[in-house]
């Protein structure tokens, strides 16, 4: 979730204890977001300062961090099995139906004002991981039943034992989760799955009518997803501090580690000229039973009117070194417009202990999302959201983001940079979507032959004066041992009208969607719109590719 710039959320002191351990939840039924190397290019002033700062409209929680229940929670809710079903991929290769149901279509919880509109049956912002050890274990998660003003009614997962047929089963960070944790909505899902076959599923639990409460949640999963444990607040905060855009990675070398990371936003005392945004970490060392007392470890203290979002973290599967990725934004006194943007990156060689001072990776050259043919229609994706990853062979970096440095500051497109020397260096961006059409949301994946793959919307079938529809494609582009020259690229979706997805400060599929590798190629996850289904207006789908 994104806050509004000027009106942020604080956090309590989460006390003394130097481990968070899980909570109990409430077992009652019951967000507000509304961002070959040459030399690095000098990392001043955004191409195009004074661009106004995007808002994002922000969610809150309650629940103080007195989180030391030691009880390991069981929380399941799981659906029928659905099999496959084609959805018209034009390569051949059929994308599944990830969901189905909507375990949350009864729950009356959440509404913030008389203005507040849930979208029901809607599914959108997906994430996925893939079993290291069975590239048929998947799991994905997504928002289900999105609200106009922030958030969604819950948060659900997908699972799958052949890659196939997919079940579900519900995550306990909303009060509409069967034993769910105690806040009004839930949002930013996020997944990843260690060494030794553990799931590691967050979110963020938030309030907008009993509290102004923003939390970091976490469970875990020994089963693929069917069910799951160990539901942990690793932070919470009320206004003025908000926690925001959480991810997680688990280690893929250190068995039962698992890192999360977020941004904590201060704007205490409320007003102009007082907005901190530092990045923050907590971790697990024990498969996720406690996870550590959350720390600040990328400070923006230094420049007033200055915070983080987007932070992610990537491993080198040869080193061990964490690499963790963030857009870095300073805005004017007032806080309406940005002054400099910037994406970089902190090194940590020691499992998340310590951490570099950051390096500059790419300027974010990121222009406002819009309806090309009707700029005023505003559109919601990945700006300001790196897509970092890196190559299990060679240890060489990519970062994969929204820039508008091939249209002259005019539109969005996919750009690509990369470093060879461990993240010291930056060469110069890349176009990867197609020149002269908006492109929105990339996620990146390196095979373990080194192939990068990247997959994003694109805009590339609307016709010039066409106001009426959207329409919409996700791409799966792939670069042969990251050789933009050796580039191929397939549509892995059917056409759709992105203007029939729900409208949360923008027309919404999500601030991201996922792909992973999976030992046989890639694997995607995607939302996709529905024309003439005002009560099932988007739903999720995956699929896998092979690449060479």
């Amino acid at each position: 979730m994104h806050p509004p710039v000027g009106s942020v959320v604080l956090l309590d002191d989460p006390g003394h204890d130097s481990v968070v351990r899980p909570i109990k939840g409430t077992g009652r039924n019951a967000e507000n977001d509304q961002a070959e190397s040459p030399q690095a290019a000098p990392m001043t002033a955004v191409p195009y300062p004074g661009r106004p700062a995007r808002r994002r409209s922000r969610m809150r929680v309650l629940m103080p961090l007195t989180a030391v229940t030691t009880a390991a929670l069981l929380l399941v809710t799981v659906t029928g099995a659905h099999p496959a079903a084609a959805d018209g991929n034009p390569d051949g290769t059929p994308l599944v139906k990830v969901s189905h149901d909507d375990p949350y279509a009864k729950c009356t919880i959440g509404t913030r004002s008389p203005d507040s509109i849930v979208y029901p049956a809607t599914e959108v912002e997906p994430y996925l991981s893939v079993d290291p050890r069975d590239p048929g274990r998947a799991v994905t998660v997504f928002q289900q039943d999105r609200w106009n003003d922030g958030g969604a009614r819950g948060l659900v997962a997908g699972w799958t034992t052949d890659g196939r047929t997919f079940h579900q089963s519900t995550l306990p960070f909303s009060l509409c989760a069967p034993g769910g944790a105690d806040y009004e909505r839930a949002s930013d899902p996020w997944v990843s799955t260690g060494p030794d076959g553990t799931v590691y599923a967050s979110g963020e639990g938030v309030d907008f009518t009993k509290s102004t409460r923003s939390a970091l949640l976490t469970v875990t999963s020994r089963d693929g997803g069917r069910t799951w444990r160990n539901l942990t607040t690793t932070h919470v905060d009320e206004q003025p501090f908000f926690n925001d855009k959480p991810s997680l990675t688990a280690d893929p070398i250190r068995k039962g580690t698992a890192y999360q990371v977020w941004n904590r936003l201060d704007n205490d005392p409320p007003g102009p000229s007082s907005l901190d945004g530092p990045g923050y970490i907590s971790l697990t060392r024990d498969g996720g039973r406690t996870w550590s007392k959350a720390r600040p470890f990328v400070d923006t203290g230094a420049v007033p009117n200055t915070q983080t979002i987007g932070h992610l973290i990537v491993v080198d599967r040869r080193t061990g070194t964490l690499y963790d990725f963030f857009d870095r934004i300073t805005y004017s006194a007032d806080l309406g417009t940005v002054v400099e943007a910037r994406y970089e990156m902190v090194t940590s060689t020691d499992a998340g202990e310590t951490w570099s001072a950051p390096v500059a990776v790419a300027r974010d050259t990121s222009v406002p999302e819009v309806d090309p043919n009707d700029p005023g229609r505003l559109l919601r994706a990945a700006a300001t959201l790196p897509s970092p990853a890196v190559d299990p062979g060679t240890g060489t970096l990519y970062m994969a983001y929204e820039g508008s440095d091939f249209s002259g500051g005019t539109f969005d497109a996919v750009q690509l940079v990369r470093s060879t020397d461990g993240g010291r260096t930056w060469g110069r961006p890349e176009l990867i979507s197609p020149e002269g059409v908006p492109a929105f949301s990339p996620s990146i994946a390196v095979s373990e032959r080194g192939t990068v793959a990247l997959t994003y919307y694109d805009l590339r079938f609307l016709e010039p004066g066409n106001t009426t529809t959207l329409p919409t494609a996700y791409q799966l582009a792939t670069l042969r041992h990251g050789n933009p020259k050796l580039r191929t690229e397939r549509r892995i979706s059917r056409v759709f009208d992105w203007l029939q997805a729900p409208y949360a400060g923008g027309y919404f599929l999500g601030d991201y969607q996922g792909l992973v590798a999976d030992g046989q190629g890639v694997r995607a996850v995607l939302t996709e719109a529905h024309s003439g289904a005002p009560r099932n207006r988007t739903d999720v789908y995956t699929g896998g590719f092979r690449i060479r």
